[in-house]
């Protein structure tokens, strides 16, 4: 099989079901939850804790989820679970009780696993704002907003696992309320 097809050389792409133009809002979408997905890989590799490597599997093939139901002109059921993002909960809450407390602001940074998880989240809040504008996509609105969310918690415990302390934003007041109510 040859990967090349010629079929999009005058600026059309295929779905299933019809042709569309390459840069109509959908097949943009496509191509930043393939970017995400490319950072989540990145991310993988560099991810020092096991589950958190194991957890970023079971979101690339998640992701791919997404892109495959954005891939049919007509609707059809989708092939994200809504246990996905059920999951991302569940993972967030045990990454956040396993990091240390936050209480401001802080900088995207810390490890190379951590960096490239700031990244994979604002490339993600990228594409939540591209699904807006996209209506086949509105039922995958949850699923990413939540995976931001996990990103974010990740790269802290993966800095936390490296011993590496968040960098607080100097300017940032008290903006986390603990657990035990205090600010």
């Amino acid at each position: 099989m040859k990967i090349y097809t010629k079929s999009g050389d005058e600026g059309e792409t295929s779905l299933v079901g019809g042709r569309v133009k390459k840069n109509d809002r959908l097949i943009s979408l496509m191509g930043e939850l393939d970017e995400l997905n490319s950072f989540v890989g990145l991310a993988r590799t560099k991810a020092s804790s096991i589950e958190v490597r194991e957890q970023l599997t079971v979101i690339q093939h998640a992701l791919f989820d997404c892109g495959s139901d954005l891939m049919y002109v007509e609707p059809r059921p989708s092939r994200l679970s809504q246990e996905a993002t059920v999951d991302l909960e569940s993972w967030i809450d045990t990454l956040t009780e396993l990091s240390p407390p936050l209480d401001k602001f802080i900088l995207p940074g810390g490890t190379e696993a951590a960096a490239t998880l700031h990244v994979a989240r604002t490339v993600c809040r990228r594409v939540e704002r591209s699904m807006i504008d996209v209506p086949q996509a509105a039922h995958l609105l949850p699923f990413i907003n939540r995976l931001s969310d996990f990103f974010f918690t990740a790269a802290r415990y993966e800095n936390a696992v490296k011993q590496k302390a968040d960098i607080e934003y100097v300017r940032s007041a008290h903006v986390f309320k603990r657990k035990d109510g205090e600010q």
